[in-house]
């Protein structure tokens, strides 16, 4: 029996994790810490038992000595960070606050409990990372390995980059019991609508524009979150103490054929439900046009990066993971979670997040 604490657990990832190993596992003790921003939802985490729930920032070392000590934490899996790429262009310091400082106090307390009190208690501290600290590749470079030179090119990925190279130096200097994984694009259900895939889901429910940066053509590898899950897992029970791993999905699309499918597969769902027609009546597939429609281009963001591809033959050759999730199938299933849980992304889409979003996509 292990106990886990998970940052960031009622974040897109996070939850899904520990919807995971609660479904996986449930014999381990499960603790979220979570500072619920505007990103973190408790009510994702509806329905999931037997989960202690703290409400709190990663920053709060004593927060932090305290869950690990009471709850006899032996394992950490971080997932709790700042991660759209818009926003840290626009804002840098939450994402040096939380990606770097965030990160420094949780491994301070992390030795301070299990190495410097002497307990000798097993351990494990599990980062979790982004393919975007290694930079932007040309259409023919080979994927990113796990010794790819690091070159983040956004606040966003400094910060990531700044986080990893921390986990790193606190298992080489002080022994703390650490890996890392670097994963390509996440999708799937709960995920925040500032990414891609959610926000064009629900745009084209809504009859609002698809805003696409550039030309459309960076290409990113897209993993589905459970197989994300999955290559975490295998890390923490077989992975080796001190290695970076990562996780891929092996579907690298560029970003104007992923919407092209959003927009075919909501199309095709239309055709057979007509009762959609009614719940979404802004929806062009409502009236039986074709969500590509609203396609729009705009100005491309800053430091695009161009192409993120993930080799991780590392992981499949050393932990037996391989992603299960083809994108065709997955997208489908993200695309009907969406129109299945229309109250949970209207919950989170208040007011000052539609502000946010008519302001820097030019709707």
């Amino acid at each position: 029996m292990a106990n886990l604490l998970v940052t960031g657990g009622a974040g897109f990832i996070g939850v899904n994790f520990v919807r995971y190993w609660r479904r996986s596992f449930p014999q381990d003790a499960v603790v979220v810490l979570d500072a619920l921003t505007y990103a973190g939802n408790a009510a994702s985490l509806d329905g999931v038992t037997e989960i202690h729930f703290e409400k709190g920032d990663i920053r709060d070392y004593d927060l932090v000595v305290r869950l690990l000590d009471e709850r006899a934490i032996d394992t950490v899996v971080h997932f709790a960070a700042e991660s759209h790429v818009d926003r840290s262009i626009r804002g840098p310091d939450a994402f040096i606050d939380t990606n770097v400082v965030g990160t420094h106090v949780l491994l301070k307390a992390a030795k301070a409990v299990w190495l410097d009190r002497g307990t000798g208690r097993p351990h494990r501290f599990h980062h979790v990372s982004t393919d975007e600290v290694f930079g932007s590749l040309a259409s023919d470079d080979p994927a990113f390995s796990e010794t790819t030179r690091y070159q983040p090119n956004s606040p966003y990925s400094a910060s990531k980059a700044a986080s990893d190279h921390l986990v790193h130096a606190y298992h080489h200097t002080y022994g703390l019991q650490v890996t890392t994984s670097n994963c390509s694009n996440n999708y799937g259900p709960y995920q925040f609508p500032e990414k891609l895939i959610p926000l064009f889901i629900i745009n084209a429910l809504l009859g609002k524009p698809l805003p696409i940066y550039g030309d459309g053509g960076n290409v990113r590898d897209w993993l589905h979150v459970e197989d994300h899950c999955r290559g975490i897992e295998r890390i923490l029970h077989v992975g080796r103490v001190g290695e970076c791993y990562n996780i891929g999905g092996g579907e690298e699309l560029p970003n104007l054929a992923v919407i092209d499918r959003i927009c075919t597969t909501l199309d095709d769902i239309f055709a057979v439900r007509p009762d959609l027609a009614k719940q979404f009546p802004s929806a062009p597939a409502a009236t039986g046009k074709p969500s590509a429609g609203l396609k729009s281009y705009v100005a491309d963001r800053k430091g695009h990066d161009r192409r993120y591809a993930i080799d991780h033959a590392k992981i499949q050759r050393e932990l037996g993971y391989e992603p299960l999730h083809d994108f065709s199938r997955g997208l489908h299933e993200t695309v009907q979670w969406y129109l299945d849980h229309e109250p949970w992304w209207r919950s989170v889409m208040d007011g000052s997040y539609r502000d946010w979003l008519a302001k820097n996509y030019a709707f």
